[in-house]
């Protein structure tokens, strides 16, 4: 009896040892780059995008773009011998399953995640990729938050970004409104459930008034709002020369519109959020000359072959910017992983942190390992003309 008994006990110690072993009990404390420094099989890079709702656009065309790339990449022999994969989720832009998409991707073994671009999704996920140790690269995710939360001096580990941040765009867009538009008296109308919306005025406010400007309005509505007259009547009445519209195309569609309605002559300015097809679709004639700051041009000679590429693959035109910026994601992720020779996620996030002149789509990426943004970003600006958005000019600056 007592032999049997051990045999038994030593049974079920096994099992219970194979089940620890199954889940990755013996790994690297539980964090999600347990099973991602195996080097065999496909390198796997995660893709959480709004395929659904009113970012549908933009990350559908991140989606294609990747596709793209990974198909370019796998027939050119794939990274370090390995295939590259890129596995996409929906977060509709929700924040709640964005969460859950982060975490979903965490659990089938990435080596970094692309997206999510809205900057309050990508904010809620970098605290999990943080405590998991897994790269996050959002595409336009600019609230300056995302890298350096509020109350912190350094930024996290494992946050990054290819795009400028709010405090830049906001800056570009009051500087062209004073300096090349000859702008004055601006009024600005802003999204209260948005804090993207939001940071774009208080940085536009701050750099406008500080060239010399007057801020002689503003006003607000919540996001699901979609009338504003009210609003548009008592800038009207301000005498602004100037409307920012840091919003949604569907939202700066709406207001250009309601503005034009109501006899406003300003000149209106957007950010990039704007240039997608229905942004003229839904204001008409009303957008006809208005100007918005974007990140990238398809008029880019960078981005020339690109374009000529994507134009080929999926009979349509790119809605830039954040085609061009999860090129850049990858692009980085692929010279990090080549350099190191290996998908270490914490050796991948240092490599990132002190990344310098690493070739991307639209130019270089130098990081700085202060705030994890990145330095030296153009800025474009960009007028709704006919059906499409002609360049008018780049802006560089460093940040």
């Amino acid at each position: 009896m007592k032999r049997k008994s051990k045999m038994t006990l030593l049974c079920a110690m096994a099992l219970i040892l194979s089940l620890i072993l199954s889940l990755g009990g013996c790994g690297s404390a539980g964090t999600a780059a347990d099973g991602q420094g195996k080097e065999e099989g496909p390198i796997i890079i995660g893709h959480n995008a709004s395929l659904t709702g009113t970012g549908a656009r933009f990350g559908l065309a991140e989606v294609n773009a990747l596709d793209m790339y990974v198909k370019q990449v796998n027939e050119g022999g794939g990274i370090l011998g390995r295939q590259l994969k890129v596995i996409h989720y929906d977060n509709k832009g929700d924040q709640a399953e964005a969460v859950n998409i982060c975490t979903r991707l965490i659990g089938e073994g990435i080596i970094a995640m692309i997206g999510p671009s809205q900057s309050g999704n990508a904010i809620a996920c970098a605290a999990i990729c943080e405590e998991k140790k897994v790269p996050l690269i959002t595409t336009t995710g600019t609230n300056e938050l995302l890298t350096v939360p509020k109350g912190q001096d350094k930024a996290l580990e494992y946050a990054f970004r290819v795009c400028f941040i709010d405090p830049y765009q906001g800056s570009v867009a009051a500087t062209f409104a004073y300096e090349d538009l000859g702008g004055r008296k601006a009024a600005i109308l802003t999204d209260v459930g948005s804090d993207y919306s939001t940071y774009l005025g208080k940085y536009f406010t701050g750099t406008f008034e500080a060239l010399g400007g007057s801020i002689v309005a503003h006003e607000s509505f919540r996001s699901e709002e979609l009338e504003y007259k009210a609003q548009l009547a008592k800038i009207k009445e301000s005498g602004a020369d100037i409307l920012y519209l840091p919003s949604t195309h569907t939202q700066g569609a709406l207001a250009m519109k309601q503005a034009r309605e109501l006899g406003m002559t300003c000149e209106f300015i957007g950010c990039d959020n704007w240039p997608t097809q229905e942004l003229m679709e839904i204001a008409g004639s009303a957008a006809q000359g208005a100007y918005l700051v974007n990140s990238a041009s398809m008029e880019d000679p960078l981005l020339a072959d690109f374009v000529k590429q994507y134009r080929e693959t999926y009979k349509e035109d790119p809605v830039m910017p954040n085609p061009a910026f999860a090129l850049d994601a990858i692009m980085v992720l692929k010279a990090a992983i080549e350099d190191l020779g290996n998908t270490n996620t914490e050796e991948v996030a240092n490599w990132m942190a002190n990344a310098k002149d690493v070739r991307v789509l639209t130019g270089v990426f130098t990081n700085d390992p202060a705030t994890h943004n990145p330095i030296g970003k153009n800025a474009v600006i960009e007028q709704v003309s006919g059906d499409g958005f002609a360049y008018v000019k780049t802006v560089s600056a460093a940040q």
